[in-house]
């Protein structure tokens, strides 16, 4: 309980003027006269930050950075004035929602033991603040039921429903159940301060599906850990009871609800197949399912209609990113918003429940990177503001393809070191985490501040990417193998073209990215002049073996996920040595830095730690650079600007830029 205290404590109400300030646009510096910004404008967190328009429109909610100072402020659209503005300090903001036009929900997160007295891990546990604006008042959601011994945080989804025209949240919680915490859906009347446990899962993979009238229609229980692992239940409501329709066991992948369906008739559910993934409708009225939504109809992010869940629309094509509308009219609404920024990228951000207000990001040569508000019933659109206030330059991104040794096609994006002719240039190879992610060629302040320094930065989607379902099969049991190869099979694409210098080529990434990075001169020779691993795996057997003390057994889901990108059987499997940098270390030759955030409970900090340690028994060149208090995805400006920092001089050091 004092530690949620101590939380809120720094969500301090102001009362400024304060006013999110724009700056020029010169997106394409002229050669000649280019000066590379400071470090410091990519290494902060973005200015205007997820922003989130009221349900009629008439505002919009944002996180502010300025002057080191963060901020959460609510401007009114209609006076385009600030109505409100509370400073959260350190505290990590994740997200903001709407509760009603005067409500303000913000997700924010810690790192700490579990709370409340609760026995196990350090972890990132989430919470819920109400910002009254009206009152001027900001609150704990408190997720407490009289009847129940619970967790004070949030762990799944937060819904809102109109319920006899109230609104009322229902987010996924924690609850006592004999000895164990399980997933539990709270309903929460802001209005009145009432919360209610509504429904209790029997697993840890527990979930739910709220109907438009605030009633659970959808209950998914699945068997993360143990020897249940991997089964499944679907129950839908019949009267007073929750009736099973299906069942199975899928120890990978689960199915999970995607949402309703945009006439409302049925319950979408996603199933994963050696295919990819396709959704399939439950027919509500007698318990049926239909056919898979044909190709095109599935997305691999999802819009809906934030009072009932509807699934309306999603984004298609994670490397052309593109919104698609179930409904004619507002397909037709934003084909037209799409072709007025054709030139650059445009991402649906927030929208009014009725659709007549967009708020979009674009990102291109024309307007840099930036918000704008689109009116559909004036036709008026509105830049908001810059996401990094300050920065008004940006280095060119190119979408760059070629065969892997196996004639497997790989495709990215190549940044461009501003004001250099694209010969020779030195040469960053940057994988992303996940691995099972994708680069898409958006605004990426790493890149770009790497690019601003005279590196030419090459981002692929190497297999085991999940930009398509066979390019993501193609890494299953690749970790370390092709999915290295890829990444090399890049530099001699681009040393070929002439693009890059084969003498001045380092490896730089994050998470599985720092793996790759640290793999790349370790399990492969004679191509990178250095690398940097930022919160990257250097002993895969022991990442195993930490993900199951923290599942408490080897049966578990997250680990058979794993094993199967490293094509093993687990922590013991012999295969890892082959795989592993930490086992490779005497055949390092050039220099290393490792970088890791002291919080971060998704890589953890001994990984690095204890590759510095082998490294310097082996006498090899290393630097370790530890961020305090920083997690695994560096939420705080300072050590962002830290970690920038020690890269740009460790590259500039062990490879200049020509």
């Amino acid at each position: 309980m004092r530690r949620r205290n101590r939380l809120l404590a720094a969500l301090s109400i102001l009362s400024l003027p304060f006013l999110f300030t724009r700056s020029s646009i010169a997106a394409s510096p002229d050669p000649a006269e280019y000066v590379a910004p400071p470090l410091a404008l990519y290494g902060q967190l973005p200015s205007l930050e997820a922003p989130a328009l009221s349900p009629t429109g008439d505002r919009f909610a944002y996180i502010a950075t300025q002057d080191d100072q963060r901020y959460v402020v609510v401007t009114s659209l209609i006076t385009g004035k600030p109505v409100a503005a509370v400073r959260v300090d350190e505290t990590k903001v994740r997200e903001l929602r709407w509760y009603d036009d005067n409500r303000l929900l913000i997700l924010y997160s810690a790192t700490s033991n579990p709370p409340f007295g609760v026995t196990g891990d350090r972890d990132e546990w989430f919470m819920l603040a109400s910002w009254d604006i009206a009152a001027n008042r900001i609150r704990p959601v408190d997720m407490h039921d009289d009847h129940y011994e619970t967790m004070n945080v949030v762990t799944g989804s937060l819904d809102v429903r109109n319920v006899d025209n109230s609104p009322e949240l229902f987010a996924s919680g924690a609850y006592l159940q004999g000895s164990k915490y399980l997933p539990g859906l709270f309903k929460i009347d802001l209005g009145h301060d009432r919360t209610t446990l509504v429904a209790g899962g029997d697993t840890l993979g527990a979930d739910w599906a709220v109907d438009p009238r605030g009633g659970i229609a959808a209950a998914f229980d699945y068997h993360e850990i143990g020897s249940d692992q991997g089964k499944w239940v679907l129950r839908l409501r019949r009267g007073n009871e929750m009736r099973q329709v299906a069942a199975g066991n899928a120890p990978i992948d689960p199915p999970y609800i995607v949402g309703f369906s945009y006439d409302d008739k049925s319950l979408l559910v996603a199933f994963g197949t050696p295919d990819g993934w396709i959704w399939k409708p439950l027919r509500l009225a007698d318990d049926t399912w239909g056919d898979p939504l044909d190709a095109g109809k599935t997305f691999y992010a999802v819009t809906r209609n934030r009072l009932t869940g509807q699934v309306i629309g999603g984004i298609q094509d994670p490397l052309h990113p593109r919104q698609v509308f179930f409904d004619p009219t507002l397909q037709t609404r934003w084909s037209a918003i799409a072709g007025a920024y054709s030139s650059d990228r445009v991402e649906l951000v927030s929208y009014s429940d009725d659709f007549s207000k967009f708020l979009i990001r674009i990102f291109g040569p024309k307007d840099g990177d930036s918000y704008v508000l689109i009116d559909w019933h004036t036709g008026d659109s509105s830049r908001l503001g810059d996401v990094y206030h300050g920065l008004s330059t940006f280095a060119e991104v190119r979408p760059v393809s070629y065969d892997a040794a196996d004639g497997l096609r790989i495709s990215g994006f190549l940044t461009l070191p501003p004001g250099k002719p694209p010969k020779g240039l030195s040469l960053i190879v940057m994988p992303h985490g996940g691995p099972a992610a994708t680069d898409d060629g958006d605004f990426d302040w790493w890149a770009q501040a790497l690019a601003s320094r005279g590196y030419a930065v090459l981002q692929v989607n190497f297999r085991g990417s999940d930009t398509t379902p066979e390019l993501l099969r193609a890494g299953f049991g690749e970790w370390g193998r092709k999915m290295q190869s890829d990444l090399s099979d890049g530099v001699r694409y681009l040393v070929g073209g002439g693009i890059a210098d084969p003498k001045r080529v380092c490896i730089v990434g994050a998470s599985y990215g720092g793996y790759a990075a640290l793999a790349g001169v370790t399990l492969q020779s004679g191509i990178y002049r250095c690398a940097v691993s930022v919160a990257g795996v250097a002993d895969p057997a022991g990442m195993l073996r930490w993900t199951n003390d923290q599942m408490m057994t080897s049966d578990n889901e997250f680990t058979h996920y794993w094993d199967r990108f490293l094509g093993v059987t687990g922590p013991h499997d012999q295969r890892l040595r082959a795989i592993s940098p930490i086992d490779h270390v005497k055949a390092v030759s050039v220099p290393i830095m490792l970088i890791h955030g002291r919080d971060d409970t998704v890589v953890p900090y001994g990984q690095s730690e204890e590759m510095t340690k082998a490294l310097q028994r082996a006498g090899k060149a290393v630097e370790f650079v530890t961020l305090p208090h920083e997690d695994h995805w560096l939420s705080h400006g300072a050590t962002r600007e830290q970690m920038l920092q020690a890269i740009v001089t460790f590259l500039q050091h062990n490879d200049p830029p020509g």
